[in-house]
């Protein structure tokens, strides 16, 4: 294997590692509100972003993009509906962690790369193989034990999977550096998170700066822990093929599942582990009929993709 390929997967596995644990960073704010903590998360990497752009001068190139955006309609609005999408999904996410639902967070993240699959079938017309189509059965085998057992439709993993799955979609109409969307979206979201944290600040009492150093820390530090996974998933992502990101997804979601069950305590029986089965099992030949039809493609074909 290149030398570039392992610094490739260490970057994207440390990435998805990071994601995996980001709930034990939450859990130690969970007397803050999610919404208030959403608003910080929101401030914060911002501000981070521009430091970090100021640092590797990009600068420029923020204000280029920024402005070009500005002349594209279509362009804009896709940046508008992205930093929607994924406030919502970094909102739903907090909420989750901290109402001990991590097992059916990391639900959503499993079963998040079959809607983004899904979604490029209604949307892009994209066409799928016999063994895709197998698993979106088997996933749907699985989420149909949840909601029978639980009697209760397990929104919050279909809305943390179809809003980071509309992320991507969106995403894909913006095409811009990771780091310079990044401080994009936040820019873009943060008039909303000003003025909710002035109202804080006006009319009850907010977390941050109310004398407790430790949170203000963390509330603080939300925007490192936000953009940091991200740029070292950006940096991984360039250097491995996409089959082997397909791979390396599904850590995220497994330490989020190990953490809610062995850590937390969550509820975890008999029937999740079987619905879970079935969902890991659809995910396993999913992966490999991607991964297979990706090796299978021409070497200049895959040139002209970037991989």
């Amino acid at each position: 294997m290149e030398n570039e390929e392992k610094k490739g997967i260490f970057f994207a596995a440390f990435a998805y590692a990071l994601w995996g644990l980001l709930p034990i960073y939450w859990k130690f704010l969970s007397d803050v509100s999610p919404d208030e903590i959403l608003a910080n998360r929101v401030f914060w990497s911002f501000w981070f972003m521009m430091v970090l752009l100021a640092a590797t001068g990009n600068l420029r190139a923020f204000k280029v993009e920024g402005l070009s955006l500005l002349k594209k309609k279509k362009r804009l609005l896709a940046l508008f509906a992205a930093s929607a999408l994924i406030s919502l999904n970094w909102f739903f996410y907090i909420w989750a962690v901290n109402t001990n639902q991590m097992v059916e967070a990391s639900l959503g993240y499993y079963i998040n790369p079959l809607v983004s699959v899904l979604l490029g079938v209604i949307v892009l017309k994209e066409v799928l193989s016999k063994a895709q189509v197998i698993s979106f059965i088997l996933a749907l085998i699985g989420v149909l034990i949840i909601t029978i057992s639980y009697g209760v439709f397990p929104w919050i993993a279909f809305t943390l999977a179809f809003s980071f799955g509309l992320y991507g979609l969106v995403k894909k109409m913006i095409k811009v550096d990771p780091a310079i969307g990044l401080t994009l979206e936040t820019l873009t979201i943060m008039p909303a998170a000003l003025i909710y944290m002035g109202f804080l600040f006006q009319n009850s009492s907010p977390a941050l700066f109310a004398g407790n150093w430790n949170i203000d820390l963390l509330l603080i530090g939300a925007g490192a822990a936000t953009a940091v996974p991200l740029l070292f998933f950006a940096k991984g992502a360039q250097k491995i093929p996409l089959y082997m990101i397909g791979f390396l997804q599904y850590i995220a979601p497994t330490l989020t599942l190990i953490l809610g069950i062995f850590i937390y305590n969550e509820p975890f029986t008999l029937i999740d582990l079987i619905s879970f089965v079935f969902i890991w099992s659809s995910l396993t030949l999913f992966t490999f009929s991607r991964s297979k039809w990706y090796m299978a493609r021409p070497r200049s074909l895959k040139k002209a993709a970037g991989q």
